[in-house]
């Protein structure tokens, strides 16, 4: 009897089925917690932004303009120096400049104590990034600029800092709310210095009229490298164009179309001008007994796409997509001097 009551006092298991639900369940909990927190971040993160771009209306207005004349008129570079996420976030920001055509570097200010100092000279100028604005091993970098007249520029929250009242020009960031929940790790502050220095930086670029070639020269390699090539640098020339006079029978055209292999004939006239293009789907429409013996002149599709050897590649494809074409006639002075194909946009990487 004793057994039999032990034995029904035991708790139940819980079945598979059950605990599969509870796990299931939990795991559900938890993906929507961790989207509520992300959705929460982006919130905050937004927020600081939005009040940045509310100070640029405001107190930020004529400081941010003064900071972009002593930017553009530096003979020598930009040093960017910060420490901790400060530092990170700096060394994106010299990266920018260096390629949107102001030279600059970044500097450690605990490496600048014990030698890079060196690295600074008197025509460069200072760009420091401190949200409080009291960072100790900024001392030794602002005491140098001070002493050498090296223009100072920083980013940060407290104008009545140590490093705001030693600047030229302060950037005051507005106070805005960690997307942290314990206000500790730098999030919203670190993205406002982010977006202020990409300000600066394409201020800059605009002010000194930094063009796509000069883009080129910075960006040789990658997709960003591949997109800035230009027409002229990959299109086929000379006796690979596919083209005939407006005066020839279609079944030359049929030649030249099956010898070049571009899915299309160029179309030129007595001053060698290009004056219309016949493609696979132009024969399809005149398809007949009588298109052999046919001039170039009453198939050829009239006024065809064209580009200049001088547009860049992702412009050209942009425009193939949107014609939906899939070759291109590159033209000079309304003689064709090259073709593109699609397939040659994906060879050389441009997407």
């Amino acid at each position: 009897m004793a057994a039999s009551q032990k034995a029904k006092s035991k708790p139940k298991k819980k079945s598979k089925l059950k605990l599969k639900t509870t796990r299931a369940s939990n795991r559900t909990r938890k993906s929507a917690s961790a989207l509520a927190s992300g959705l929460r971040t982006l919130e905050l993160e937004a927020e600081g932004l939005s009040s940045l771009k509310k100070e640029f209306k405001d107190n930020l207005k004529e400081p941010f303009e003064k900071a972009v004349a002593i930017l553009a008129k530096a003979k020598g570079r930009v040093i960017v120096t910060g420490i901790g996420k400060s530092g990170h976030i700096g060394q994106k920001i010299a990266a920018t400049f260096a390629s949107t055509g102001t030279p600059a570097f970044f500097v450690h200010p605990t490496e600048a104590s014990h030698g890079d100092l060196g690295m600074v000279a008197s025509d460069d100028v200072v760009l420091a990034l401190s949200w409080s604005g009291e960072t100790v091993e900024l001392k030794s970098i602002i005491t140098y600029a001070r002493r050498f007249s090296v223009k100072l520029i920083s980013i940060t929250s407290k104008r009545t800092s140590a490093l705001g009242a030693q600047s030229d020009v302060c950037l005051e960031l507005p106070r805005a709310k960690e997307a942290c929940p314990h206000g500790l790790a730098p999030t919203t502050s670190t993205t406002m210095q982010l977006a202020l220095g990409d300000c600066l930086a394409i201020a800059l670029l605009e002010a000194k009229g930094f063009t796509a070639h000069d883009f080129k020269v910075f960006h040789p390699g990658g997709s960003l490298g591949a997109n800035l090539k230009y027409l002229n640098d990959m299109m086929h020339k000379s006796d690979q164009l596919p083209l005939a006079r407006d005066t020839q029978p279609m079944a030359d055209v049929l030649v030249t179309m099956t010898a070049k292999a571009f899915g299309c004939v160029g179309i030129t006239n007595a001053k060698g001008n290009l004056v219309g293009i016949i493609t696979d789907g132009d024969l399809r429409r005149h398809m007949g007994e009588k298109l052999l013996a046919t001039k170039t002149k009453d198939v050829m599709t009239k006024k065809p796409k064209t580009a200049k050897p001088n547009m860049l590649a992702s412009a050209a494809l942009e425009l193939m997509n949107s014609s939906r074409i899939t070759a291109l006639f590159v033209v000079e002075k309304g003689k064709p001097v090259g073709i593109v194909h699609v397939h040659d946009f994906l060879r050389s990487g441009v997407v």
